[in-house]
C-alpha cells in the first residue's frame, strides 16, 4: 500500500506539466517488467543476450527519439544543404534519469546482480519515483531494490530528511538563484563590451550556481527519500575541493559517474585491455556523458573535453602533479573546471570559445570595466559566503556546535 500511494503520488507529479508523457513512462515501466520476466526465466538460454539487447535497445530508442532526433535532423540538413521539416517535441521531464535506471535494473536481472521485480507496482515506484526523478541522483536497482519491500520510517528519520531537504532548498534558493542573475546577466551582453575581469566573474558565478543548483536538487531528493524511508547514495562530496580533474569527477555527481563505470567501462574492459583500446574507453564514455547532458554540440565537446584531460592526468600528469603544492594543483583543477563550464553553459560552441577568448584576453576587449567592478564590490561578501560553504568548513562548524550544544 505504501508503494503504490508513492506511486500514484509520483504519476501526479509527473504529469502536472506534461500529462500526455505519463502515457510513455507507465509504457516503459510495464515494458521493462515483462522484459526482466522474460530475461529471468530464459537465464540459461542461448537467446537471452538478444532479450537484453532487443530490451536495451527500446530504452535507448525511446530516449534518443526524444532526445536527439532534433538535433540529428539540424546537423543532416547542415551537412547535406537540405530542408528536412520536423517538429520540436518537448523533452519528457526525467527521461535521462529514468531511463538510466531502468536500464540498470534489466542488465543488473541478466547478470544476476538483482533478483527479477515480480511486482508491477514496486518496479513502478523504482520507475517513477519523484523525489529524484527530474534531476537525481540516479538510483541503480542493486541499491534499492530492498528497500521497495522492506524500509522504516520514522520520526528521527523523517526529521532528518527534512533537515536535509531544507538545506537543499536553500542551496537552491538562497545561494544558486541569487549568484545565477550574475552569470545570466553577462550572457546576455554582447561579448564586444565585457572585459576581461567581467568574464572571469561571469563564468566563477556560473561555477557556484551550477554546483549550489544541482547539488541542491540532490539534497531535496535525498532528504525526500529519507522521508519516506529510504536511503539513496549521495551525489556530491565537496567537489570544488578537488586537486586534479580526476578527483573532481569522484566527487561530482557520483552516482552519473559510477553508473558509466558500471554499464559502460568495465564492460568494455576498463583499463584492463589494450592500451588503444583503454584511449578507446575513455573516450567513449566521456562522449557518451556529454551526450546525455544534451543534444548540442557544446555537450560532445565538453565530455570530450574531459575525456582529454582525464586521458593527460592518467598518462602523462599523474607523477608531476603528485610533486606539486595543493594549492597550485587545486588552482590547477579549478581552471580547468571553469574552463569546461564555459562549454557547458553556453549557447552555442562558437558563444564558448569566443567567451573563452576574451576570458584570456584574446580578443583584445579591456583587462576592466565599470561591470565587472561593480559586480565584484556588490557580490563580495557573497562569493566568499559561496567559497566557504563550497568546502566541508561550514558543515564542521554546524556539526561541532550541534555536538557541544547537544542540539
Amino acid at each position: 500500500m505504501r508503494n503504490l500511494i508513492l506511486l500514484l503520488i509520483s504519476l501526479v507529479f509527473y504529469a502536472w506539466g506534461e500529462p500526455v508523457y505519463v502515457l510513455l513512462m507507465i509504457f516503459t515501466t510495464i515494458f521493462n517488467f515483462i522484459m526482466g520476466r522474460v530475461i529471468d526465466s530464459n537465464k540459461r538460454s542461448i537467446k537471452c543476450k538478444n532479450i537484453l539487447i532487443f530490451t536495451v535497445l527500446v530504452n535507448i530508442f525511446i530516449l534518443g527519439f526524444f532526445k536527439y532526433y532534433g538535433f540529428l535532423i539540424e546537423n543532416i540538413n547542415m551537412i547535406f544543404s537540405l530542408d528536412i521539416a520536423y517538429k520540436q517535441l518537448p523533452l519528457p521531464v526525467g527521461i535521462s534519469f529514468y531511463t538510466f535506471q531502468i536500464l540498470s535494473y534489466v542488465v543488473d536481472v541478466y547478470l544476476g546482480k538483482a533478483k527479477v521485480q515480480k511486482n508491477l507496482i514496486s518496479l513502478g515506484l523504482y520507475v517513477t519515483m519523484f523525489p529524484q526523478l527530474v534531476a537525481g541522483p540516479i538510483v541503480r536497482y542493486q541499491d534499492i531494490d530492498r528497500q521497495l519491500t522492506y524500509r522504516e520510517e520514522s520520526i528521527s528519520k523523517f526529521g532528518l530528511g527534512a533537515d536535509r531537504f531544507t538545506r537543499g532548498l536553500c542551496k537552491k534558493v538562497l545561494l544558486a538563484n541569487n549568484i545565477g542573475i550574475i552569470w545570466t546577466t553577462i550572457q546576455s551582453t554582447n561579448l564586444n563590451d565585457i572585459s576581461v575581469l567581467t568574464s572571469w566573474i561571469g563564468i566563477v558565478a556560473y561555477t557556484f550556481q551550477i554546483y549550489f543548483d544541482f547539488s541542491g536538487y540532490s539534497d531535496m531528493a535525498i532528504g525526500l527519500g529519507k522521508m519516506f524511508g529510504f536511503d539513496f547514495i549521495e551525489n556530491f562530496n565537496y567537489p570544488y575541493i578537488s586537486t586534479s580533474v580526476s578527483e573532481f569527477w569522484r566527487r561530482w555527481h557520483i552516482s552519473l559517474g559510477s553508473w558509466f563505470k558500471e554499464y559502460i567501462y568495465i564492460p568494455l574492459g576498463g583499463n584492463r585491455v589494450s592500451k588503444l583500446k583503454s584511449i578507446r574507453n575513455i573516450f567513449t564514455v566521456w562522449l557518451l556523458t556529454g551526450l546525455w547532458h544534451g543534444a548540442s554540440w557544446n555537450f560532445i565537446v565538453w565530455g570530450l573535453y574531459y575525456g582529454t584531460i582525464l586521458f593527460i592526468e592518467k598518462t602523462i600528469l599523474s607523477k608531476l602533479l603528485e610533486r606539486l603544492p595543493k594549492l597550485l594543483r587545486h588552482i590547477y583543477t579549478m581552471l580547468l573546471i571553469m574552463i569546461g563550464w564555459v562549454f557547458f553553459g553556453s549557447e552555442t560552441l562558437s558563444y564558448a570559445l569566443n567567451y573563452i577568448g576574451v576570458m584570456f584576453g584574446l580578443s583584445g576587449n579591456k583587462l576592466l570595466d565599470s561591470m565587472g567592478l561593480y559586480y565584484l564590490y556588490t557580490n563580495l561578501i557573497l562569493f566568499i559566503v559561496l567559497s566557504l560553504c563550497s568546502t566541508p568548513i561550514v558543515s564542521k562548524i554546524f556539526k561541532t556546535i550541534i555536538k557541544k550544544e547537544k542540539i
